[in-house]
């Protein structure tokens, strides 16, 4: 086995103080591998992070619903998350990672699998921009069978996008608070392009994930915390939370304990705790009520 390029994730997960609703969904997660049985191609070698250890983060934490995003480590294979949502018993939805030799039936396959999105990376340490002739054929492509797509920006390109962003026919959901840097603070240009983006259009969906990845000081990651506080606040029928968990590419590897117990910080009001962990993801990616 080719040996891992990136660290895993804490294998030590606290059992968080904040208790999460019922039905509370991590709506930005992952699973990786075993690499024997969905081999990994992306630019980056993870140690395994299988269905059982997910599952059993997701009994720890007290999470009842996932989205299990398809990392670039698979490829455009998605059966990782084809498989892991077939014993899910309803519990878990995914974003598929395609490109354009993808079909009609093949969409068709993965809706019916479970699949409620579509994801592009824009960021650099994953590609950069990808070809904006495919990328607009699939928005047509999914735009009928109601799935969002998820758009995965380093934050200082995220102002060159907003008009792009604005005129899609499609929700969007926008990864990790738009990887913007606390130092650079809150009337940074692009958090201060995201809020708007949020204010003037409502396809436009925000993930408070990545607080790990906002932070310029490291753990316990409050720097993040007037970030997605201000997210929340800004349209909180529009806002979906995750752990990121297996957390690549990340310099500060978090406590998905500590993670959760950042949630009453930024979002102290039961009831848009209930919008943003239970309610919202119910609504974007379709889970039977």
């Amino acid at each position: 086995m080719t040996k891992p390029t990136v660290p895993g994730p804490d294998p030590h997960t606290k059992v968080p103080k904040f208790k999460l609703p019922p039905l509370a969904c991590d709506a930005h997660t992952h699973i990786f591998g075993p690499g024997d049985k969905y081999p990994y191609v992306g630019s980056y070698i993870p140690p395994d992070a299988p269905l059982e250890d997910f599952q059993a983060l997701h009994r720890k934490l007290g999470i009842g619903r996932a989205v299990i995003v398809n990392a670039s480590v698979h490829g455009t294979d998605n059966r990782v998350a084809l498989d892991a949502i077939a014993v899910s018993g309803g519990r878990y939805r995914a974003v598929a990672n395609i490109d354009g030799t993808i079909t009609e039936q093949g969409l068709r396959e993965l809706h019916e699998g479970g699949f409620r999105g579509c994801r592009f990376n824009f960021v650099r340490h994953l590609g950069g921009t990808p070809d904006m002739k495919v990328f607009h054929r699939i928005i047509d492509m999914i735009a009928p069978m109601n799935w969002h797509v998820d758009l995965h920006f380093d934050a200082v390109d995220l102002p060159d996008y907003a008009d792009l962003l604005a005129k899609l026919p499609v929700r969007y959901t926008i990864d990790h608070m738009g990887r913007v840097k606390a130092a650079d603070g809150l009337e940074q240009q692009p958090f201060r392009t995201l809020i708007d983006l949020m204010k003037r259009d409502e396809k436009c969906w925000v993930k408070v994930s990545g607080c790990e990845r906002v932070t310029s000081m490291g753990p316990p990651f409050t720097d993040a915390v007037p970030f997605a506080k201000t997210i929340c606040e800004t349209a909180p029928d529009r806002v979906i939370w995750g752990t990121d968990w297996p957390h690549p590419n990340v310099k500060a590897m978090p406590n998905d304990g500590d993670l959760v117990d950042l949630i009453p910080l930024f979002a102290p009001d039961a009831e848009i705790q209930q919008k943003i962990l239970v309610d919202n993801p119910a609504r974007l990616f379709e889970f039977d009520t």
